[in-house]
Formats: C-alpha cells, structure tokens, sequence
C-alpha cells in the first residue's frame, strides 16, 4: 500500500482538489476531460472545452429590470433590460445540463456605502437630490441596490439554483473589489459567456477586465440588453468582437450544448 493511498480530498471544489494524510500529501490534481463543442458566433464560429467555461450572468436585478425598481423610479425606460430574461431562460439550464458553473455577479452595496466614492454616487444623482445608491426610491421604497435589498434581489423570472455562485460587486466592473477572479481560478476555467445587463456598462468592463486577465470572452448578443440607446447597444457588440472575442446568440449556445449532449450519448 502506498503512503498516498486512503488521503483526504482538500479543495475549494472538485475542479481544484488535492488530498491530504497525517503522513503525506499528494498535490496531483484531477483535471476533466475536454469537452470541444463548436458554437457559430461572429466574427467567426469558435470550438470551446465546456469542461474549462463558466456563465457570468450580471446586475440581473430588480432595480435595473423591474417596473418598481430603481431605474424605473427615475425615468428610465427598463424594457430594454428585460428583454435579456428570455433568452437567459434558455441559455441558464443549457450551461447547467453541461456542467458550467453559473456565476451571477449582482450590485449590492454595504449598508453603510463605506466603499462607495464619491464618483460612483454621482452615478444617476447627479444633482445630489436623493436618487442614487443606497436611497431608498420607488414604489416599494427599498434601498437602491443595497445588499439583501428587495432592489438587489435576481428578478422573480431568472431562478437560480443552490449549486450556483454569487458574488456582490460595487463598482461597474465585476473583477475590482471583489472575489470574483480568485473563484474562477479555483474553478478552473478559462473560457467565460456573458450575459445581463447593462451590455454597454457593467457587462462590458466586467467582460474587458475579464480578458485583460488572459480569460476567454463570448458576449450574448440577444441574452445581454441595456436600457441605453441601440448604438451604444451596437458599439458594445462591435468592440466585443473586434477587441475582446466573440459574440453568439442563446439559440446558438442552446444548439451547441444540445449536439453535444447527443453526440455523447450516442
């Protein structure tokens, strides 16, 4: 019998575990089996190991998408933002059924804004009146994003599920002030498909921040939205595939994922 047999396995999950003993350790990881699976995107279609990707789904939120949320309450036009909850319907459970962590990287402010600058309250209250980060605004008068909030709570349409992964941010970039890059490392992947709003703000920096740390993005063109402009909405696509990756469509991805599953099964 050998020294490294009847260890105990140490790790943050079964993508990143070694084993452990009173008289040795053995740092031999386990690592998948590539899983390729081909997904027509734009400029050109792409081959990525499932094995190696994660869905960042973002700011996905009652007070970016709802009809009594923030955005809502001063003005803004949120339909846009809505129209990314279908296609995420869809795109959710396909990520599942081939084993890619979902993460939902969602605002959600300290109760006490010790963290939040000047500049980011600026942000929608621009004249200092009240209608910014942490003011509780709207028909249900909750705090605007403020963590366990009402506002900062998934919109009712989207459900996720026990084994997914959540992380709060305060900055329109997932990666700054966050655990955001350490837990993607930890789960061992590379590849990286965005989804959530909004496309031209929070999406795109978290997705830039994403591939300026050597990761692989995929924007969802139709399971991403903003409530801005269509420019604004075509520029962000533009420079996603011109600077950062790919983009693709949730029927593209859900037509993927299902040869996959069949061509396994077969």
């Amino acid at each position: 019998m050998s020294r490294f047999d009847h260890l105990t396995p140490l790790g943050p999950n079964a993508r990143n575990r070694w084993k452990v003993g009173e008289g040795a350790a053995d740092l031999v990881r386990t690592h998948a089996p590539p899983r390729p699976a081909e997904i027509e995107a734009n400029p050109k279609p792409v081959r990525v190991d499932l094995a190696r990707s994660a869905l960042i789904v973002i700011d996905m939120q009652n007070d970016f998408c709802h009809a009594d949320g923030w955005l809502a309450g001063i003005g803004v036009d949120v339909m846009g933002a809505g129209s990314a909850i279908k296609p995420l319907q869809a795109v959710l459970p396909a990520a599942r059924m081939a084993g890619m962590p979902v993460v939902w990287v969602n605002w959600g402010n300290r109760q006490d804004l010790a963290n939040i600058s000047p500049a980011l309250r600026h942000v929608y209250d621009g004249a200092g009146a009240g209608g910014g980060l942490g003011d509780a605004i709207g028909p249900r008068k909750a705090p605007v994003l403020e963590k366990d909030s009402w506002g900062a709570a998934i919109v009712d349409e989207l459900e996720p599920e026990p084994s997914d992964i959540f992380v709060d941010k305060c900055r329109m970039s997932g990666f700054w002030d966050t655990p955001l890059d350490s837990i993607l490392r930890n789960l061992k992947v590379d590849t990286l498909f965005f989804g959530g709003v909004n496309a031209d703000q929070c999406v795109l920096h978290t997705l830039a921040d994403a591939s300026f740390l050597g990761y692989d993005t995929l924007l969802f063109e139709d399971a991403s939205a903003t409530t801005n402009p269509d420019f604004c909405m075509q520029a962000t696509l533009h420079n996603a595939r011109q600077i950062f990756g790919f983009t693709l469509t949730s029927d593209a991805f859900v037509s993927a994922i299902e040869t996959k599953r069949e061509g396994e099964h077969a």
